[in-house]
């Protein structure tokens, strides 16, 4: 979900924020159980709530890492540790951390933190806490300036840089010139990237020292490595596509995307949708040149977080790429599963794996599902910003 629809939401009249809580009844694998619907025979566990918009979330042996954005100011950030798999109170191990989001842990243990503007390495010592600069010079202007990013095999970073803007859109929403480049393509480094970096010890890097992995990607908030070891993106896709032709409906295009990352490939946007669709801003465009997405997913379905569950807990998920569901419209709220192939490739179309989180009066409120974390045992935990909630998926017993 881009940074303008997020403050639209956070605007609205309190009686559209105050979404009923949840209301627990029994227990789930040890935590007071939701009602919500899930895979059969398995149940949702609320593990904690009254978190400040929570968003990145880690899992190191049996403590769990969660990240709270505090909402879209700078400074009101923090890192919390839960340990015993969760079960122990959180325990606060930073705070005043501008706009943080996303948290990677290489294959060595290392922690890795995505703030406003730069990566940082997280210290432990003597029961404090610390950050180490990494990666400094992240672009953290306009619509997308959070900063989401996995870590490989071999330790380099994958980092999304998000669209500054919508689709290429300029002062005053004005539309863009059909005849020339979109400057935020155009720039070097581009917008609309993913970026590549692998960490020094005792050296910041700057952006500028990163490779550019692949473009046109407006927002790849959810970043995976496929067990094959390519990088897996969840994109959320742009709005208001009606405004720019009123005969395209806001409603059902464009399709949010799931795309398997080839380095150098360039996916389209601002100038492409869908399965290279020309951007009614760009009619004429030639989008049979772009590298059309691998899977198109449902329209304005906000992925903000992907999972490969390597668990046997849950057998159903067997070799799944788990992918939630944030954004607010009908196609959003919602936990689903693809089925990895033989060659660890997803294939078919999502299903559902947690749903019923429509924000019935009384019993729920919507859903807003952001990241995923496998614990040892194999149960799932998921946070969720705007309930300020953080749930575990685990089978019922």
């Amino acid at each position: 979900m881009n940074r303008l629809l997020s403050l639209l939401l956070l605007c609205l009249p309190l009686r559209a924020l105050a979404a009923p809580p949840y209301h627990p009844q029994g227990s789930c694998a040890g935590f007071p159980r939701l009602d919500l619907a899930s895979l059969p025979g398995t149940c949702v566990g609320l593990v904690a709530k009254g978190l400040r918009f929570p968003r990145g979330l880690a899992v190191v042996g049996h403590d769990v890492y969660v990240v709270e954005m505090g909402g879209w100011v700078k400074g009101r950030g923090a890192l919390l540790r839960f340990a015993d798999d969760g079960k122990a109170p959180p325990q606060t191990l930073l705070t005043g951390l501008d706009e943080p989001n996303g948290i990677a842990v290489a294959p060595d243990g290392t922690i890795y933190l995505g703030l406003l503007g730069r990566v940082a390495r997280l210290r432990l010592s003597g029961g404090k806490a610390t950050l180490e600069d990494v990666i400094t010079g992240l672009p953290d202007t306009g619509r997308h300036p959070l900063t989401a990013l996995v870590a490989e095999p071999d330790g380099a970073l994958d980092i999304n840089i998000g669209s500054a803007t919508n689709n290429c859109e300029g002062p005053g929403k004005t539309p863009p010139d059909p005849a020339k480049p979109c400057p935020e393509t155009a720039a070097t480094p581009p917008r609309a990237s993913i970026a590549r970096i692998m960490p020094q010890p005792g050296k910041v890097l700057r952006f500028q020292d990163a490779q550019i992995l692949a473009t046109g990607l407006r927002n790849s908030m959810g970043l995976a490595i496929l067990p094959d070891g390519k990088l897996a993106a969840a994109v959320n896709a742009r709005d208001f596509i009606n405004l720019a032709d009123p005969n395209l409906s806001d409603e059902t295009e464009p399709r949010d995307t799931l795309d398997i990352i080839t380095p150098g490939a360039d996916y389209g946007w601002p100038y492409c949708f869908d399965e290279n669709r020309p951007s009614p801003e760009y009619p004429r465009f030639d989008c049979a040149k772009m590298t059309p997405p691998s899977v198109l997913l449902a329209p304005h379905a906000a992925p903000l977080g992907l999972l490969v569950y390597r668990g046997a807990a849950i057998p159903a998920l067997k070799d799944t790429l788990l992918i939630p569901y944030h954004g607010y419209r009908a196609q959003g709220h919602r936990l689903m599963a693809m089925t990895l192939n033989a060659q660890g490739l997803p294939e078919g179309q999502p299903w559902q794996v947690i749903w019923g989180w429509a924000g019935t009066p009384g019993q729920a409120p919507i859903g807003s599902p952001v990241s995923l974390a496998e614990l040892p045992d194999g149960s799932v935990l998921i946070t969720e910003d705007h309930n300020g909630t953080l749930l575990r998926l685990a089978p019922a017993g």
